[in-house]
């Protein structure tokens, strides 16, 4: 399973659809939004937008390469747009592998792929502005 979504990613759905009698593994990578406390200025949200005919073929094309290099049960990967608060899934990835090694080697894989080849960018609000991250930019727009 591939897709984007709009709605908040229920992982445990994800993770039930990924047991199979074959599988002795199930590894979950969950990215959510965090609180950056390092900093003055703390995130708000989190907004994702992405070109959805090529995200959508990108997934699938990262879940055919996952299946080219390792013994894989089941994959999911399920990537969300719009605002995500704090606390709250972006993306979840669920891998079922006969052995463990394959399945966290496989969504780790996964995450960079991700980052590397699918058309979704981010933007991250803050209380004093906001940056698009991998932006020519790079740095903090205030609110206007």
């Amino acid at each position: 399973m591939f897709r984007i979504v709009e709605e908040p990613i229920d992982v445990g759905v994800l993770i039930l659809e990924a047991q199979r009698p074959d599988c002795g593994a199930v590894a979950t990578f969950v990215g959510t939004t965090r609180v950056d406390e390092s900093s003055k200025a703390s995130v708000e949200y989190l907004e994702y937008e992405a070109y959805r005919p090529m995200a959508d073929r990108k997934l699938e094309e990262i879940g055919a390469e996952i299946r080219g290099r390792w013994e894989v049960g089941h994959i999911a990967i399920v990537h969300r747009l719009g605002r995500v608060d704090p606390g709250e899934a972006s993306v979840a990835i669920v891998v079922a592998t006969p052995r463990r090694g394959p399945a966290f080697e496989a969504s780790r894989y996964a995450i960079e792929r991700i980052k590397e080849i699918v058309p979704i960018w981010k933007r991250e609000v803050w209380s004093d502005g906001y940056v698009w991250v991998g932006s020519q930019v790079g740095t903090r727009q205030p609110d206007q």
